[in-house]
């Protein structure tokens, strides 16, 4: 399993030799899609294997694999799949534009490689430490995707984001020391005082005022990373400059790995310092997030009821920033329901944000703009692509059949269940709020009038080429209705799991 767990996290290196050794865009998109796909089957089959073992340990405790491990490196692996897949035909056609030109190309295979296996490493570490030297390291790495296109607004986008998430992950570091102080006590040796396992044993021995200072920082720092307000205003510039399967990876893969980092803290806090301070420091940070995401969503149109332009990737972003807080908030609830909500959610999510973010992608690429005011009519000048950003766009919302309708339903019956009525029935109006707003847009681009500029031809050379762009959207969307409507039994034990380590 130990090798399983290597491969797993060199499978995404695979694109990135293959462009620093010079293959040209399209060579070096299939080698990085195979990668993708090695490491999914990875993720596959450490998951199934851990099922009913105890955790994989190796290296002095810097490999630490338990269920929630292989949950979060199983949501990852999909959606480095999907984005792998989606740059093949996304990258080749900005490169035929002359938007990027061939060092570009190369410089994007190798730093989305290395993202990859960045947080994938990130997620196979039981040594707190390591886990921030991991995250900060993937900071650097998605920073030279977010600044790939070199455009002014892209600069200042990467520079906004290096600093703001090198600074939050700065305060997590902090926290991370209050928690190595809080453990002096236990005479553990320097080397364990920092690994997870041996700390989640001894949390009911830590010292309270450092380990709730550590908590507090350790949300706040790694808070940053997931997006979470105050701290999320790198992610909406980010999310929008970046390449669109880039774009997916930051939404979709690393605010997940930031927020696996806040849960592996808040299973001690809870033993070391009981559920409610916790609770309390996650509800008050989460909901504000899903108020703030919520509002940014909001827009009012002009005279004759049509919907104002906004950058589509933008408003993906401020969609992200809600469930990331969603995700949190069910933390908050906790319990059997808020977790399994919050797991379940999170896979969720991750899939969505993915598909909206390719199919963006498709749609700047035949229309040249990211502004929902240039678009109209998708359903009729572009069916595939119409139909992907509609399906996709009432899957993220929570709309029943797919698999965020459960996910959310989850955790308000854990709000309810856990806490005052109000918590729950807030949530309830802030996604109603959502669903107009988000959902005001993304039709008015379906369904609009066509306009008289219309799309431009496809932008892809070759069917396989044309195919990287329809198939990880609609593999998405299945994988969104299945979820919906049954969890497979292998991943509900999983979760299930997940839970029993928390």
């Amino acid at each position: 399993m130990t090798i399983v767990a290597y491969v797993l996290v060199a499978g995404p290196l695979a694109g990135t030799v293959a462009a620093a050794a010079g293959a040209r865009a399209r060579t070096a998109g299939w080698v990085s899609a195979a990668g993708a796909c090695v490491t999914l089957a990875a993720a596959v089959w450490l998951a199934v294997g851990q099922l009913h073992r105890a955790p994989l340990r190796g290296l002095g405790g810097f490999l630490y694999i338990d269920s929630l491990s292989c949950f979060f490196l199983l949501t990852v692996a999909v959606v480095i799949v999907l984005a792998a897949t989606g740059s093949v035909g996304y990258v080749s056609a900005e490169e035929a534009a002359g938007r990027l030109s061939r060092f570009q190309v190369r410089l994007y295979y190798v730093f989305f490689g290395l993202f990859g296996g960045l947080m994938l490493a990130a997620l196979e570490t039981g040594n707190l430490g390591l886990l921030f030297v991991l995250i900060e390291a993937s900071t650097l790495a998605s920073a030279a995707l977010v600044g790939l296109e070199g455009r002014a607004s892209s600069l200042e986008a990467a520079w906004k984001y290096v600093i703001i998430s090198s600074l939050g992950v700065t305060i997590a570091l902090a926290g991370t020391l209050f928690l190595f102080y809080s453990a002096t006590a236990l005479h553990l040796p320097a080397d364990l005082r920092l690994t997870w396992p041996y700390l989640y044993a001894h949390a009911s021995a830590l010292a309270p005022a450092s380990l709730r200072l550590g908590f507090l920082l350790a949300v706040v720092g790694y808070g940053t990373k997931v997006g979470l307000a105050p701290m999320h205003t790198w992610l909406p510039d980010a999310h929008a400059e970046a390449p669109s399967p880039a774009s997916a990876m930051l939404s979709a893969a690393l605010l997940n790995t930031g927020m696996y980092a806040i849960i592996r803290f808040l299973a001690i806090a809870r033993v070391g310092l009981g559920a409610e301070f916790p609770r309390v420091v996650l509800l008050v940070f989460d909901f504000l997030s899903v108020v703030i995401g919520v509002l940014f969503m909001v827009r009012r149109g002009p005279a004759g009821g049509r919907p104002p332009g906004v950058n589509i990737k933008r408003l993906f972003a401020y969609s992200s920033v809600e469930h990331m807080g969603i995700i949190a908030v069910a933390l908050g609830f906790g319990g059997v329901l808020g977790l399994y909500g919050a797991l379940l959610h999170t896979l969720n999510h991750a899939i969505a944000k993915a598909v909206l973010f390719l199919t963006s992608g498709d749609v700047a690429l035949r229309y040249r703009t990211r502004d929902s005011a240039g678009v109209r009519g998708l359903l009729a000048a572009v069916p595939v692509t119409g139909a992907a950003l509609l399906v996709g766009s009432v899957a993220v919302l929570g709309s029943p059949p797919f698999g965020l309708f459960l996910s959310e339903f989850t955790i308000v019956r854990a709000g309810f269940a856990s806490a005052s009525p109000a918590l729950p029935l807030l949530l309830l109006v802030l996604l109603a709020i959502a669903f107009v707003a988000f959902a005001r847009i993304t039709t008015g681009m379906s369904t609009g009038e066509t306009e008289s500029a219309g799309p431009l031809a496809s932008p892809y050379s070759g069917r396989a080429v044309a195919l990287t762009a329809v198939l990880p959207v609609a593999v998405g969307l299945v994988a969104l209705l299945v979820l919906g409507l049954w969890i497979p039994a292998g991943l509900g034990t999983l979760i299930s799991h997940s839970i029993t380590v928390l």
